[in-house]
């Protein structure tokens, strides 16, 4: 092949990350997704940004830069607007030490029974992660990339152990490197060559309530409820996935997160429902993200993980420098799909 094009599939946060770090460096570079930016499962998410104070889990190198790698992507690109309005847990949410306060009604003065205490971590932060893929998206085609949604890539074309591009329902896109950042998608496509990446679907709740903006200062987390607003007033409620399958069980557990709002901060008896969605995260097996190229086959780079809102600043840069370098970073190296082999 002639050119060194990079094919990235996924336009989630994952995918724009990494199209917005791979683009403008002497590589073209073309994004493909089967909707629009931040559509899939990055659209479902609580997009709680945070980092762990103590961890022995093989990516712990890689969570230990996320913070910082927000604050490095939003001095790029200011228009990101992270919210970085920390986070208070409590009765055992959260059992990693850290640092407490008994300030709680301080930081959170709506609650109508602030514990005593709580664990306080002023450094956390969110975001839109809808938003935030579309800037993204636009910054790498500023930077010259193609981007081509509502495009499903159906397939890899793979001779001889390389892969040369992605078949999609739009026709055929060659490639020298092709990364794989779809999600659960990833798994399917990956199949196609015979390459196995054991992931499964992990789903989840997400649900939108309006209210008065103001109503919850922080990120607050409890093993019942887990909230935190915007500034147009909308809160986001994550919980537990219980088979709901219809409208009806998705609006019934919706009215309970909404009970547990007004239950827990004074001024939230009229909060509205806005919506409930399921969110299909992908989970690798061990729980650890699987970043890097699959041995045995050439031309193919994968990124696939939980906590990827948390992780896809620290992951697109990393694994950018990579792709465009051929030089590992050491941050990724607990990360590597050879160890399912």
């Amino acid at each position: 092949m002639t050119d060194r094009s990079i094919v990235v599939v996924g336009a989630g946060i994952v995918g724009s990350c990494l199209a917005y770090r791979l683009a403008g460096r002497g590589r073209p570079v073309t994004l493909i997704d089967a909707g629009l930016p931040g559509s899939g499962a990055t659209r479902a998410s609580f997009a709680w940004i945070g980092r762990p104070r103590i961890s022995d889990l093989p990516s712990a190198p890689l969570r230990y830069l996320a913070l910082d790698e927000y604050r490095r992507l939003e001095a790029e690109l200011p228009a990101l607007s992270i919210r970085w309005s920390g986070s208070l847990s409590w009765d055992g949410f959260d059992e990693e030490p850290g640092p407490r306060t008994g300030d709680v009604a301080a930081l959170e003065p709506h609650l109508l029974d602030p514990p005593a205490e709580a664990v306080h971590r002023p450094e956390d932060a969110a975001l839109d992660p809808v938003a935030a893929a579309e800037i993204l998206v636009a910054a790498a085609r500023d930077r010259g990339a193609r981007v081509l949604t509502g495009t499903p890539a159906t397939g890899l074309d793979h001779q001889a152990g390389t892969v040369g591009g992605v078949h999609t329902t739009g026709g055929f896109v060659p490639a020298e490197t092709v990364v794989l950042a779809a999600g659960t998608g990833t798994v399917a496509l990956c199949s196609t060559i015979g390459v196995t990446v054991p992931v499964e679907p992990s789903p989840a709740i997400l649900v939108r309530l309006r209210a008065d903006p103001g109503l919850v200062k922080t990120i607050v987390a409890t093993p019942r409820l887990e909230a935190r607003q915007l500034d147009d007033g909308t809160i986001l409620s994550p919980t537990a996935y219980r088979g709901e399958a219809d409208q009806a069980a998705l609006l019934a557990t919706a009215h309970r997160v909404r009970d547990r709002i007004a239950a827990t901060f004074t001024g939230a008896d009229d909060t509205e429902i806005v919506s409930a969605e399921i969110g299909w995260r992908p989970m690798p097996a061990d729980g650890e993200p699987i970043v890097g190229r699959p041995t045995g086959t050439r031309g193919l780079y994968v990124a696939v993980m939980h906590s990827a809102i948390t992780l896809a600043a620290a992951v697109g840069r990393l694994a950018a420098g990579e792709i465009l370098t051929g030089q590992p970073a050491p941050e990724l190296a607990g990360c590597r799909p050879d160890r399912f082999r």
